[in-house]
């Protein structure tokens, strides 16, 4: 596979990750997030996996990482605010950042 298929794939995937992170937020938080917010939330809490060390960290006996949502919402809350100048409530980046981390489990 070369870089620009490699790219498109990306793409896709993100795209099917948005698509379950609309479905799965209540309608009245989904209203509130156009798809270029939910990109931008996504892309900043996995700044912030990466970061924190969430990543890289070992897995309980059933392979489970616990990650703190509040200290993920509260991240990118802060980033959204100092770089686009946007406030967001901190209880519905957890509800995506949730959605966005259960990707992967419907089946």
């Amino acid at each position: 596979m070369n870089f620009e298929d490699d790219i498109l794939q990306d793409a896709q995937e993100d795209a099917f990750i948005i698509s379950h992170v609309q479905s799965s937020l209540p309608p009245e938080v989904a209203e509130r997030f156009s798809e270029e917010d939910l990109y931008y939330v996504l892309d900043v809490a996995e700044e912030y996996f990466t970061e924190s060390g969430v990543l890289e960290a070992e897995g309980d006996e059933e392979g489970f990482v616990e990650i703190d949502l509040e200290a993920a919402a509260n991240f990118v809350a802060a980033k959204a605010k100092k770089e686009r100048g946007i406030k967001y409530d901190t209880a519905d980046l957890e509800l995506i950042i949730e959605a966005q981390l259960s990707y992967g489990e419907q089946e």
